[in-house]
């Protein structure tokens, strides 16, 4: 396996970042992860984009978006594989043991994974920690991940693939890794990024793509919408057949299955929406 390190491909059994980098002391760093087919990266541009907002939320220099997709398509190129996970990490790099960023410059590291399709339909569960919709990081996509892990863990624990957090003011937010979405007599909602939620690009897709509003949610409506499902860069349009202890039957219903359809459909005509 080959990865991007340090301006080039290395090994991946003898590439190594420092043990002071900034990404690992203290979580000082960015990432995308991209859905790839047979080598080809979905929604790149789309992906680089944030990459940048989010460098810029964090205080870092921009990333050098040309050697970000040269990366990319070497790393691709080195490592065929039939879907895959492509992972752009991007750090505060060498830097003091304290919050303090050094001045060595940054680390841009790509990597490749395999993955499998996700199935039709999945569980989640809610948790009782909360998303900050006024933090420092409200919106961007860091390698600050650990309440993530936290509640992902519980999730796994319970059954679940996905926990979905609500925000301080008690209304609904995001999951771990993915943008929720909830069918009410017929109409699809999700909550806006005023609620601190991240601005996935398969949401940003899928409100595009669907007519999907974005609509101020009480946490409570997880107990009477009519479907829910999940957006993400691996699971795409994902249906929810439980939430904690309810069962929505027929999932994916109909208003999720034709989101399904139409997000596959349209993906499928462009990799660069």
């Amino acid at each position: 396996m080959k990865i991007w390190l340090d301006g080039g491909l290395q090994d991946i059994r003898s590439a190594r970042v420092s043990v002071l980098d900034h990404g690992l002391t203290v979580g000082d760093g960015i990432f995308e992860t991209l859905r790839t087919t047979d080598g080809r990266p979905f929604a790149l541009t789309r992906h680089l984009d944030r990459l940048t907002r989010s460098a810029r939320g964090l205080g870092l220099p921009d990333p050098d978006l040309d050697e970000v997709r040269r990366a990319c398509a070497a790393v691709l190129e080195a490592n065929p594989m039939p879907l895959g996970r492509l992972r752009i990490t991007y750090t505060g790099g060498h830097g003091p043991l304290g919050s303090d960023r050094g001045e060595q410059g940054t680390t841009l590291v790509v990597a490749l994974g395999g993955t499998e399709r996700r199935p039709d339909t999945t569980a989640v569960i809610t948790v009782p920690w909360t998303r900050n919709e006024r933090g420092a990081l409200t919106g961007l996509k860091t390698t600050s991940y650990a309440e993530n892990v936290v509640a992902l863990a519980r999730a796994r624990e319970r059954g679940a693939s996905e926990a979905l957090f609500g925000n301080t003011a008690g209304r609904l937010c995001e999951g771990t890794g993915s943008n929720v979405f909830v069918v009410l007599d017929g109409e699809i909602h999700t909550p806006p990024l005023a609620s601190g939620c991240l601005a996935g690009v398969t949401r940003a897709l899928a409100v595009e793509w669907t007519g999907a509003r974005e609509t101020d949610l009480p946490m409570d409506v997880l107990d009477r919408a009519d479907e829910v499902f999940l957006t993400s860069t691996l699971r795409d349009v994902q249906a929810v057949h439980r939430i904690d202890d309810r069962t929505l039957p027929g999932a994916p219903g109909p208003v999720t299955a034709k989101a399904m359809r139409v997000f596959e459909e349209r993906a499928a005509d462009d990799l660069d929406p």
